[in-house]
């Protein structure tokens, strides 16, 4: 519950920060001032009874063997009266005609047991129920006259009074009439001073259970854990009964009741924790009352206990209650939060309910009703609402959060797409000039040649057969870039179709025919990162070959093979062979053609077409015996690169 999101005090000058302080701290205290007062009215009210005219108060006692007459309510001086507990006596009239009617006895209030005859005959004896036993408890009780015992006229009843302390004893008035006037009454205690309790203790257990799992998922926040014990310890304080005997299991039973000492403790120490104070060395002095009490428990009895809890735990309980107060108020006052204020409110009514006890317990009031533990209640309200402020204020918090990053997340994903939509303009522009670069130098290495062949052809006038070839290949060549453009959807098999009908017709007027074999049946593999300055340097490579065997092979028959090979790393390669029967050429061991300037600028213009296209080129030639010929063999890569300098 410490929340030092609230510690935010407005920047202002001294006089008017200690103005604003003052002012706070009057409103704070007429807020407790009035909480007190209101804890003080409802005090002094009591709760309805049965008729007065069944109200017996004047009796007669008889204490320590004197007689005397005396008026309910009663407070005894005696601490310790159970061999010779205080006699009261009197009598009562049942009217006649009352036969058929229950009559009974209603006790709204004594300490600590009382034992009830009429007309020489027990009824009731508390000390049978150990839940009405316990000093603090405000239990009344009831008990039907049987039948048999009532007579009309007058009858007598008695009533012995045991007292064992740590209190003197007391007797409330009491009423002896008809059971269905005085049962309402009982009920409406009963609902009070017994049932409610034990709603509140069920309460407490579960807020012990919900603050020790969230201390276990906080350790850092020692608070939780701190409280969740000090709801433990009041739990079984609450459900336990007074033991009557002195047993090892009765001393462990005083020790868990008498308690309240290390409860107050444990509860201030949380309301430390809570106003920002740091565990100190010196703080396990709270407990020291506890402990002492407890090892009354342990290693003396019963009346030592009793006797102990008045001096230390009822002290001990009202200086907790105190310093609560203040750290509570200045909490509350520093900090300008609602469980800050929840709690001092409660602290508050605990503290005059407190004061309240301790005038009964002196005798200063005219009745004796323990109201202490039942206000305890209003501060496991006050937690609680505390918990549920935090918790709504956490989730407005991370609703908040939330919020602020899809809005974070839609300004990154709107500049994201703006981002992307320039670096995709830029690589289209970047592409763009890729491809008008390479068409240049296409054009420029290719037709622009041509064109210089024709035009050098012409001004040397060397026949128009010259010219023509040249007009020819220049025409070839442009064919050849204009289909490069063509979308063939990384399907190189398409291309290489339109190579062979090239090729065709290039080799028919040699009279050279051409093998065309596709081994694998889908020929070579698609890729789809297939560009067209791919294409164009895979033709302009086969196309070499093929004008080399033409030009110098006088070859007969050349033969092509497609196909698609397993490679060494399993992925899957196309294959394109060139392979002539001509006659063939020496090949040096740097793999150029021995004796040929021009042949080995083919090759080399080959091997770097390849290269552009991350491709193998093997060139392999014999010039005698069976295997005499040229053949070209053209590995393509697993995928093709995005740019010549990425072929490397």
């Amino acid at each position: 519950m410490n929340d030092h999101a609230d510690d935010a005090q407005p920047d202002l000058p001294g006089r008017e920060r200690r103005r604003l302080q003052s002012s706070r701290l009057i409103q704070y205290l007429l807020l407790q001032a009035v909480i007190a007062g209101a804890c003080v009215v409802a005090l002094l009210q009591s709760l309805p009874g049965p008729p007065a005219q069944y109200r017996m108060s004047a009796l007669q006692l008889t204490d320590a063997g004197i007689e005397r007459a005396v008026t309910l309510p009663y407070f005894s001086p005696r601490r310790d009266a159970m061999n010779d507990p205080p006699r009261f006596s009197g009598q009562f009239v049942r009217p006649a005609g009352e036969a058929t009617r229950p009559w009974s006895v209603f006790l709204p209030r004594f300490t600590n047991g009382v034992e009830v005859t009429v007309n020489d005959v027990v009824i009731l004896d508390s000390r049978r129920d150990p839940a009405a036993n316990r000093p603090d408890r405000n239990t009344p009780a009831i008990a039907v006259i049987p039948a048999s015992v009532l007579r009309d006229g007058d009858n007598v009843i008695s009533i012995r009074l045991f007292i064992w302390g740590p209190i003197t004893g007391f007797l409330d008035r009491i009423w002896v009439g008809p059971d269905e006037l005085l049962r309402p009454s009982y009920d409406l205690r009963t609902l009070v001073f017994v049932t409610l309790p034990v709603v509140f203790s069920s309460w407490q257990a579960i807020l012990a259970v919900i603050l020790g799992i969230m201390w276990v998922m906080r350790r850092h926040e020692p608070a939780y854990g701190v409280l969740a014990a000090a709801m433990a310890v009041g739990v079984g304080q609450a459900f336990l009964q007074t033991p009557m005997g002195e047993t090892p299991f009765s001393k462990l039973n005083v020790i868990l009741i008498s308690s309240a000492p290390i409860e107050s403790a444990l509860v201030l120490t949380f309301a430390l924790l809570f106003s920002g104070w740091k565990w100190q060395r010196y703080g396990w002095i709270l407990f020291i009352p506890g402990v002492l009490l407890a090892l009354a428990g342990l290693f003396g009895n019963q009346a030592m206990v009793r006797a102990l809890f008045l001096i230390l735990a009822v002290p001990m309980v009202g200086i907790s209650l105190v310093i609560m107060a203040i750290v509570t108020a200045r909490s509350a006052l520093k900090r300008q939060n609602v469980a800050g204020l929840l709690l001092g409110c409660a602290v508050t009514i605990m503290l005059t309910c407190w004061i309240a006890d301790l005038l009964s317990v002196f005798q200063m009031t005219p009745n004796r009703i323990f109201t202490a533990r039942l206000s305890y209640s209003a501060m496991l309200v006050a937690i609680g609402a505390g918990l549920t402020w935090r918790f709504a204020r956490a989730l407005n918090q991370v609703d908040g959060f939330a919020g602020r990053l899809v809005t974070q997340v839609r300004e990154a994903e709107e500049k994201l797409k703006a981002s992307f939509a320039r670096e995709e303009e830029r690589a289209r522009a970047a592409a763009l000039a890729r491809e008008r670069t390479r068409l240049m130098r296409d054009l420029h290495d290719g037709l622009g040649g041509q064109l210089v062949s024709i035009v050098a052809l012409s001004e040397r006038g060397n026949g128009s057969a010259g010219i023509g070839d040249a007009a020819r290949a220049a025409l070839k060549d442009l064919r050849l870039v204009i289909d490069s453009m063509d979308d063939i959807g990384g399907d190189l098999m398409l291309a290489l179709g339109s190579w062979r009908e090239r090729a065709m017709a290039q080799l028919r007027p040699h009279d050279i025919a051409l093998d065309w074999r596709a081994v694998t049946p889908q020929g070579l593999p698609v890729h789809p990162e297939l560009r067209p300055w791919h294409v164009i340097q895979i033709v302009r490579l086969l196309d070499e070959a093929v004008t080399n065997a033409v030009k110098h092979a006088n070859a007969k028959r050349i033969t092509v093979r497609i196909e698609t090979l397993a490679g060494a790393d399993g992925l899957e390669r196309g294959c394109i062979t060139v392979e002539d029967d001509g006659k063939g050429f020496e090949i040096t061991s740097d793999g150029a053609a021995a004796g040929a300037i021009k042949a080995a600028r083919g090759l080399r213009n080959m091997r770097s077409r390849a290269a552009r296209c991350g491709a193998e080129l093997v060139l392999s030639s014999c010039a005698q015996g069976a295997d005499q010929g040229t053949r070209v063999k053209l590995t393509l890569p697993h995928r093709f690169p995005d740019s010549e300098g990425a072929a490397g």
